[in-house]
């Protein structure tokens, strides 16, 4: 009796859910919703921000700039991009007697190299004070290898241009070589190999630059005592 009371119970309570779940969905017509969804073919609509239309199309208006009453008198500035020239000096072939092999470099005596500037020292002293002078030792990386020559800097922030420039050496004989000077290293570098090749010059040379104009040197070259040349020329 017990088992049959508790069944009927347990069916009576589920029944009344059922009705009570029956009313809630009436309530939210959610059967109508059902009924309309079943209706709707399975393929979804296209979204209206996916349909292909025509392209939009947009004015260009050209529109002046807006310029400070400072300068609004003045000209308006053109900024067409501008290509800069490099200096650029023509190659030239020069002829040497002794070929450079810098597997055979010869080093200049620390005698020898004081020597040879203890002479360029007295030749700059005789050149007076009209213009501009100094003198500069030749080290191997000057002759041989990068062939590169930086300068006093207090003389170049002193006394040569403030950029790129063609500095011509002059040598003794009057013939000119070109080379190019480049002011933000305060040195010489293209060019200047062709002056060092055929004016034959090897570590320890003392050399006097004189500057005669603006982008002018005049070079004096002081020759520093070579290896066996001392002893050949008492031979002789």
């Amino acid at each position: 009796m017990v088992m049959a009371k508790s069944k009927l119970s347990y069916e009576e309570s589920r029944r009344q859910r059922m009705e009570e779940n029956k009313k809630r969905m009436e309530a939210l017509n959610l059967p109508l919703l059902a009924q309309a969804l079943k209706k709707t073919p399975n393929s979804p609509k296209p979204s209206p921000m996916k349909r292909a239309g025509k392209p939009r199309t947009y004015e260009v208006q050209m529109v002046e700039v807006r310029r400070s009453t400072r300068v609004a008198n003045r000209p308006a500035p053109d900024y067409k991009e501008v290509v800069a020239e490099r200096v650029m000096i023509p190659r030239r072939c020069y002829a040497t007697n002794r070929h450079r092999d810098m597997a055979n470099r010869v080093y200049a005596s620390d005698e020898a190299r004081a020597a040879a500037m203890v002479k360029a020292d007295e030749l700059e002293l005789s050149l007076g004070s009209d213009h501009p002078t100094f003198v500069k030792t030749m080290l191997q990386s000057h002759v041989t290898g990068g062939f590169w020559l930086g300068l006093q800097v207090s003389f170049c922030k002193n006394h040569l241009p403030k950029g790129e420039e063609i500095m011509t050496l002059i040598d003794e004989v009057g013939a000119e070589y070109p080379t190019i000077y480049l002011a933000r290293k305060t040195g010489l570098s293209g060019g200047w190999k062709g002056f060092a090749v055929a004016h034959d010059l090897v570590d320890g040379d003392a050399l006097v630059f004189q500057l005669i104009r603006p982008t002018t040197f005049k070079v004096y070259i002081i020759r520093v005592e070579r290896p066996g040349q001392a002893s050949s020329e008492e031979s002789t």
